[in-house]
């Protein structure tokens, strides 16, 4: 059996998580959940959100993958009862798991339209101690990688709160792959500066997973969802070389970056044509000598799921900056059949055991920093 490590699963917040944790004056306006039509609704700040769980469906056929689930009672308990995803997980050989978050979007851009910037901060902070006290110890050591959420409207504030986590063994953060569409100042400016120096004093990992800058590629407006699916990646390349582009990691170059769900394959082309371009037009753009593909290769690490083709390309690419994932509740999550999904991959791709045990697990054990839990870990009591 295989041992897999995955860069990237998603929680579904119980209902309880908010109005157990901040206090009693922004409970209204806190994540609630309430019953209406029929079925249940996250409410806060004077909004009804309208989704209940986003793309929960894990352990459905796929033949009755629809809409997502309307109530709790819709989804497997795995997607929101941690002791009870430690049991899915361990059942299919999945040994550590990196969180992202579902209401509050997948890097916590929610709190960031709120008016009120103390119930943001409240809010923010109260997931994150759910995260670290809760969810995390409800599976066996190693299960769970804590990973945060922080202040993206005050910088200085969410490089304490990155901080305050660390200090409780936060290993990772969800953190938007571009700030601009969420009408925030670019990467390349020092308004970031607090986040990254924080985040690199304290070896945190900045997981930037697809979709989290709010923008999404609709080149067909009347289309069906899946051509916007099928090309959400487009994020990953953009956030990616803008990123190896920027000053941010010739300014921080300890920082690590690990793109969730983007895949792997775009990646020798995005890194040939952004070094040529990098040096042709060096004169006028006063380029230095350090090369995007030079960042890439230091600071920056890709996640996979069933890309076969793709991992032919390992060495242009490079086999230590690629990881596994299972997507964990989501439609195109490979759970409950993670060990056929990655074993048939593997197959086809006609890799080594070294490079199979460096992409299933001992990257992320390396770039997390994180032991993960034993192959003979009981599920929680």
């Amino acid at each position: 059996m295989l041992k897999l490590f995955s860069a990237d699963d998603h929680i579904i917040e119980p209902a309880h998580l908010w109005q157990d944790r901040v206090p009693a004056k922004f409970r209204e306006d806190a994540p609630r959940v309430i019953q209406e039509d029929g079925r249940e609704y996250w409410v806060y700040a004077g909004t009804r959100g309208e989704t209940m769980g986003l793309s929960a469906v894990v352990g459905r056929p796929r033949d009755q993958v629809n809409l997502d689930p309307v109530r709790f009672s819709d989804m497997r308990a795995g997607c929101y009862d941690p002791a009870e995803r430690a049991k899915d997980l361990l059942s299919d050989g999945i040994y550590a798991s990196v969180l992202f978050p579902s209401l509050p979007r997948f890097s916590g851009t929610l709190f960031l339209t709120f008016d009120d910037k103390e119930l943001s901060d409240v809010c923010v902070r109260a997931y994150n101690d759910f995260i670290i006290d809760e969810w995390c110890p409800a599976g066996p050591p190693g299960l769970y990688v804590p990973t945060i959420i922080c202040q993206l409207w005050d910088p200085e504030k969410a490089a304490q709160e990155i901080h305050r986590c660390a200090d409780l063994g936060a290993r990772a953060i969800s953190f938007p792959e571009n700030s601009v569409p969420l009408g925030l100042p670019s990467y390349w400016e020092p308004y970031w500066d607090p986040i990254w120096r924080a985040c690199e004093e304290r070896d945190i990992v900045m997981c930037l997973h697809i979709g989290t800058s709010s923008w999404r590629p609709e080149p067909t407006p009347d289309a069906p969802e899946v051509l916007t699916f099928s090309l959400l990646h487009v994020g990953s390349i953009m956030s990616s070389v803008n990123l190896m582009m920027s000053p941010v990691c010739r300014k921080f170059p300890g920082l690590k970056f690990v793109f969730a769900e983007g895949g792997i394959g775009w990646i020798p082309n995005a890194l040939e044509r952004a070094d040529r371009f990098w040096v042709r037009h060096r004169v006028y753009n006063n380029t230095d000598d350090i090369l995007p593909s030079e960042i890439f290769r230091r600071n920056m690490y890709l996640c996979m799921l069933e890309e076969p083709t793709c991992l032919r390309y390992r060495d242009d690419i490079g086999v230590d900056r690629i990881m596994w994932e299972c997507d964990y509740p989501h439609n195109d999550t490979t759970w409950p059949e993670s060990q056929e999904s990655a074993e048939m991959t593997f197959r086809e791709a006609g890799c080594s055991q070294a490079e199979i045990d460096a992409i299933t697990h001992g990257n992320a054990e390396r770039v997390f920093n994180w032991k993960m839990a034993s192959a003979d870990a009981l599920a929680p009591r």
